[in-house]
C-alpha cells in the first residue's frame, strides 16, 4: 500500500485513524505527537533524567527526548537505569542502556536494589509469600529512581510508558475502584517536597508504534521480557484492551480521554497528601513508615524463617 500523504511505500496502517504512512511521515506523525504532548505536561528547568530500561519503550523516549531538549539551553538529559538484580536479564540491559547513553553522550546513572535495600529481586523472589515479584519491584523501583534523581538534582523524570501501559492502568484501577491512586497519576502537575515530578511522552502513542518507530530509527533494543512478568495481574487487563482495540480501533485512546476528561475533578477530590519523613529511611511518605520499609520488613522476617 501507499502512503496516504506522499503516496511512497507505506511501512504501516493505523487503523484508528484509516492512514497509511510511509517511514517519515510515520517518523514525523509519532515525534508530532510527542513534542505536543511535552509541551502540555511541561517540563522544569534543570536535569531531565530518563528511566532508561534498555528496552523499546525506555530507549524510544530517550531518543524523542535527546532531540527536544537539545533545543533548550536551561535543560540538560541523564539517564536512570534501575539494577533489580534479575540474573541472565538486567545485566544485558544495562549494555544495552550504556551504548545508547554514549551515543548520545548523555550522561548515565545505575542504581541497584542490592546497595539501596540490600536485597537483589531474586533474592526476594525466593521468599516473596503471596505477594508477587512485581509488587515488590514497583515499589522499590520507585524508590531508587527518586533516590538518584535526587542525587544527580533531577528536577524532571522521564518514564516510558506507553499508550498500551496508559490504558491497562486508568482500567486496573477503576476495577479496583482506587480512584486515589489514579488522582496521582503521572504527569504530576503540583511538585511535593521529596518528590521527583514524571512526566509520560509516550502516553498517547500505542505499543507497537513505539516498536516500530525504535526500529525504524535502528535503535538496538533488549527484546527479552521480564521473566517475572509472567505472575504479573496487569497481563489480564493487557489482554482485555488488545481485544477491544482489535474490535473497536481506537478504544485505548478513548480510555486515555475519558480518564483526562475526569482528571481535574479528580484532583479537587484527592488532593495531594502532605508528606513526611518516613521514620526508618527517610524517604518521603504520607504514612509513619513507608511502603518501600514495610516491605523490607517483611522481607527481613522471611530471611529469618
Amino acid at each position: 500500500m501507499k502512503c496516504s500523504k506522499c503516496g511512497k511505500e507505506a511501512v504501516t496502517f493505523i487503523r484508528y485513524n484509516g492512514t497509511y504512512l510511509c517511514r517519515e511521515h510515520f517518523i514525523e506523525y509519532v515525534e508530532r505527537r510527542v513534542r505536543k504532548d511535552v509541551r502540555k505536561q511541561g517540563i522544569r528547568k534543570g536535569i531531565v533524567a530518563v528511566a532508561l530500561s534498555g528496552g523499546k519503550d525506555s530507549l524510544a523516549a530517550l531518543y524523542l527526548m535527546h532531540d527536544i531538549i537539545k533545543e533548550h539551553k536551561d535543560k540538560e538529559l541523564h539517564a536512570i537505569t534501575v539494577d533489580e538484580g534479575i540474573a541472565g536479564y538486567r545485566p544485558e540491559s544495562i549494555k544495552v542502556a550504556k551504548k545508547h547513553c554514549d551515543e548520545l553522550g548523555v550522561e548515565h546513572h545505575v542504581i541497584s536494589f542490592k546497595e539501596v535495600l540490600g536485597y537483589t529481586l531474586d533474592e526476594i523472589s525466593a521468599v516473596r509469600g503471596e505477594l508477587g515479584e512485581c509488587t515488590y519491584c514497583g515499589v522499590f523501583r520507585r524508590l531508587c529512581l527518586n533516590k538518584k534523581g535526587r542525587e544527580i538534582d533531577a528536577k524532571t523524570i522521564v518514564m516510558g510508558h506507553n499508550l498500551d501501559d496508559v490504558a491497562q492502568s486508568i482500567l486496573m484501577n477503576f476495577v479496583n475502584n482506587d480512584m486515589e491512586r489514579m488522582a496521582r497519576f503521572a504527569p504530576h502537575k503540583k511538585v511535593q517536597e521529596g518528590l521527583i515530578p514524571r512526566i509520560l511522552p509516550l502516553r498517547t502513542i500505542p505499543e507497537k508504534e513505539t516498536t516500530l518507530y525504535a526500529l525504524l530509527r535502528g535503535l538496538d533494543v533488549l527484546e527479552d521480557e521480564c521473566p517475572y512478568a509472567v505472575r504479573a495481574s496487569r497481563g489480564t487487563f493487557r489482554d482485555m484492551i488488545a481485544k477491544l482495540e482489535n474490535d473497536y480501533p481506537g478504544t485505548r485512546h478513548s480510555i486515555l480521554n475519558s480518564y483526562l476528561a475526569i482528571d481535574d475533578c479528580l484532583q479537587q477530590k484527592y488532593p495531594p497528601v502532605k508528606l513526611k519523613p518516613c521514620k526508618i529511611c527517610g524517604e518521603p511518605t504520607s504514612q509513619e513508615i513507608c511502603r518501600a520499609c514495610m516491605l523490607r520488613e517483611k522481607i527481613e522476617r522471611e530471611m529469618k524463617k
